[in-house]
């Protein structure tokens, strides 16, 4: 029951010594049956915008989500960000740090998107999403299928010691081992403006843990969006309207 979940203080304030992290899909954006039918509020585009001039920069996106569709969403605005759990990473300098597949994972992937293709074709509304170098399978308009493709996704994991699964929100993702929103945060604390800063990462999924626990270990702040438990989580906003709310806030 919701009832029975952790209350959290909502968070405070941020102040000019923080750098702040944003998840997107369930944190800034609501969640769609597709990835591309998505919409970011201009207002919102706006005050991040303010306040990464105000932060000198300090404002990152960490997202499952490729580095192209983040530009894309969030243009003219052109933020450090970390794309696809944080396989690929755009510093503030605009120097993107990818990492190469080698030749057998991309074979791998090639078999394993073909596979999933005639499996989504056998259960209407499953959606395959060919991300380069992961993958995910969505479920989202056909939550009947949830078991099917969790069966699928741990039997095809199998073997490859290269790559895990991500469970999130009606999805799974094969992602790359080493790739996550912990190890995203904690490489772009290295680099300025973010680095001696104090990280905030709000976000709202399972795939936000490692953020949390990566702003905890940094002595920073962990925000969780929604009602969900368990979380490592420090602070706590009700919705995705109330991110937006304290984004306006901070926007001055």
């Amino acid at each position: 029951m919701a009832n029975d979940l952790p209350l959290r203080p909502p968070p405070p304030l941020l102040d000019d010594a923080c750098a702040l992290f944003l998840d997107v899909d369930g944190t800034l954006i609501e969640f769609a049956d597709s990835p591309d039918a998505v919409t970011l509020l201009p207002e919102v585009r706006e005050a991040i915008g303010r306040i990464s001039d105000r932060l000198e920069g300090a404002v990152a996106l960490v997202s499952g989500r490729p580095l192209a569709q983040l530009d894309a969403l969030f243009a003219p605005l052109h933020l450090p960000a970390a794309g696809l759990h944080g396989h690929q990473l755009r510093d503030a300098s605009g120097t993107v740090h990818d990492t190469t597949e080698d030749e057998s994972t991309t074979e791998w992937l090639h078999a394993l998107h073909e596979q999933a293709m005639r499996f989504a074709h056998g259960h209407p509304g499953v959606l395959v999403e060919d991300k380069g170098p992961s993958m995910a399978l969505h479920w989202r308009a056909a939550p009947h299928a949830a078991e099917q493709v969790r069966s699928f996704a741990d039997r095809h994991i199998r073997g490859n010691a290269g790559y895990r699964l991500q469970p999130g929100d009606h999805v799974v993702e094969f992602v790359p081992v080493g790739s996550d929103k912990g190890r995203a945060v904690r490489r772009m604390m290295q680099y300025l403006p973010f680095r001696g800063r104090l990280p905030v990462f709000l976000g709202d999924d399972l795939t936000d843990e490692h953020g949390f626990d990566a702003a905890n270990g940094l002595h920073g702040w962990s925000v969780l969006v929604g009602e969900r438990d368990p979380s490592t989580a420090v602070f706590q906003l009700k919705d995705i309207r109330s991110v937006h709310a304290w984004l306006r806030e901070n926007a001055w």
